[in-house]
């Protein structure tokens, strides 16, 4: 097998092509470098410049490195940025899925694991989501990953392609410090943002319906995640295989934000309490995932805990922020 990983270079890209890469798997990477930092990636692991866009790019590359399996996670992921900019999600996330799959059934490739998202579920009001709970995703970001596992599946039925989507919930934490998330845009590095800035975390709304009065998240290690695609890959390499798969990544367990802002304070040590603003649009009281079909047909559980995303988180920060 040799397997083409798309947004390679980006957060969490780096973190599957080193975790396939470190098993023994033959890796290629492709990222446009938006996000991506070419670094993040081992030496063995090539590193393609350009965009999922690109037909005659990716028509090459498939057929330069010979791929035989897709592991598609390169997309737009700002919720407030999809709001704004809807369009350009349904071009870059949809578009950039749909020329993939087009050369991908070209060149006869018959594995793709999709990267998908809790936000497909939107909000719902259920103590653990599960694989089955309906779909209705609030914002064009969930849409866009919604339409894209429906193209992924319909793709897969028509031209003998197995497939896999992942459904993530919350990504934090860092395997290594150098490989820890630039942006601020999740929960964890806005927090630390805030820290370094001398400002107090925010918390927005605490009159939620949950034992403290603040959302409940199911938070994810990102090197879990990375080992939960090895898994979906070494499962696609099956020969008893066929069809589609979609499975949740979390761990089953829910931790609220005053309960992660607490963890963050521990191991920061700037304990400050947390600003209570007003709710944002859109937020749900509670989603966490159901992780059990994870655990039956990939036999894959979360090993890592929300402190040990944390302090890995920081790390990462104050090498990145090292002033």
């Amino acid at each position: 097998m040799t397997w083409l990983i798309t947004g390679g270079a980006g957060y969490i890209g780096a973190h599957v092509a080193r975790a396939m890469a470190g098993a023994g798997e033959r890796v290629v990477a492709l990222d446009d470098l938006s996000a991506g930092v070419p670094a993040r990636l081992p030496a063995e692991v090539p590193l393609v410049e350009g965009s999922t866009l690109d037909a005659g790019l990716l028509e090459r590359v498939l057929a330069e490195h010979g791929v035989t399996g897709v592991v598609h996670l390169a997309a737009r992921k700002q919720v407030a940025e999809s709001v704004a900019q809807p369009t350009r999600y349904y071009r870059e996330n949809v578009g950039g899925l749909a020329t993939l799959l087009e050369a991908v059934a070209g060149a006869g490739i018959e594995r793709f694991l999709f990267s998908s998202s809790a936000a497909v579920y939107g909000n719902p009001d259920v103590d653990l989501i599960t694989e089955d709970t309906a779909c209705a995703p609030v914002n064009p970001y969930g849409e866009t990953k919604l339409a894209g596992e429906w193209l992924v599946r319909a793709a897969g039925q028509a031209h003998g392609i197995t497939t896999v989507c992942l459904r993530y919930f919350n990504v934090a934490g860092a395997g290594a410090p150098e490989l820890a998330d630039t942006g601020v845009f999740n929960i964890v590095p806005m927090v630390f943002d805030r820290l370094t800035r001398d400002e107090a975390p925010r918390i927005f709304g605490a009159d939620y319906p949950t034992p403290d009065g603040t959302c409940v998240r199911d938070y994810i290690h990102v090197a879990d995640l990375a080992e939960a695609h090895l898994a979906a890959a070494r499962r696609l390499d099956g020969k008893d295989l066929s069809g589609d798969l979609t499975v949740n990544i979390g761990r089953g367990e829910g931790v609220s934000v005053r309960e992660l802002i607490s963890v963050i304070g521990e191991v920061t040590g700037d304990r400050r309490a947390p600003l209570v603003e007003d709710r944002r649009p859109g937020d749900a009281p509670r989603a966490v995932a159901s992780a059990e079909r994870a655990a039956e047909v990939l036999g894959w559980r979360a090993r890592r805990g929300v402190r040990e995303m944390v302090e890995s988180a920081w790390r990462g920060w104050q090498l990145h922020h090292a002033k």
